[in-house]
């Protein structure tokens, strides 16, 4: 079993300049504009030109070829991309700003009731509630067993939403 292998040559960047006409044609073809396909020959030469590069047979029909793929990898990047749209200012005024200022007041009428606590009740919701320790911790923390823990921070949490819903009677 014989196998003819053609001939292989390294590409000469000298030789290049004499494809431009021919390349830029089919580049424009392939991408539906001139400066498009000015573009895809610019970048198709400048990747065959990083390295030395051995062709098999014609020169022309190898540079078609690797800018064929150049082309097919620009489209698939294009596609992975992100597309984004610019919003219509119409847009912007059916959507305001949220309104936060309603969270905001009910925080601040809950952390006054927190801090309108005993100190023993106070202690614990804090360090559980608004530190986030486990009950462990807290108990840890404050040198008490994690059930006065528990207990404390159950009668606490009591004491706040009764507050919570004087304020909103009144």
């Amino acid at each position: 079993m014989s196998s003819t292998a053609l001939p292989t040559a390294v590409l000469d960047p000298a030789r290049l300049a004499l494809h431009l006409p021919r390349l830029t044609r089919v580049a424009t073809r392939m991408t539906g504009s001139r400066e498009a396909g000015e573009d895809l020959v610019q970048d198709t030469l400048e990747r065959v030109l990083r390295s030395p590069r051995r062709v098999a047979g014609d020169e022309f029909r190898y540079l078609v070829r690797a800018m064929r793929n150049n082309h097919v990898d620009r489209i698939r990047a294009a596609n992975r991309r992100v597309k984004t749209a610019a919003l219509d200012e119409t847009m912007e005024a059916v959507l305001p700003a949220p309104d936060h200022s309603g969270a905001v007041m009910e925080a601040r009428e809950v952390l006054a009731a927190v801090a309108e606590l005993p100190d023993s009740y106070r202690d614990v919701v804090v360090a559980v509630d608004v530190a986030g320790c486990s009950y462990q911790e807290a108990a840890e923390a404050l040198g008490i067993p994690v059930g006065t823990v528990m207990s404390r921070l159950y009668r606490g949490r009591q004491r706040v939403i009764k507050a919570m819903e004087g304020q909103a009677a009144a």
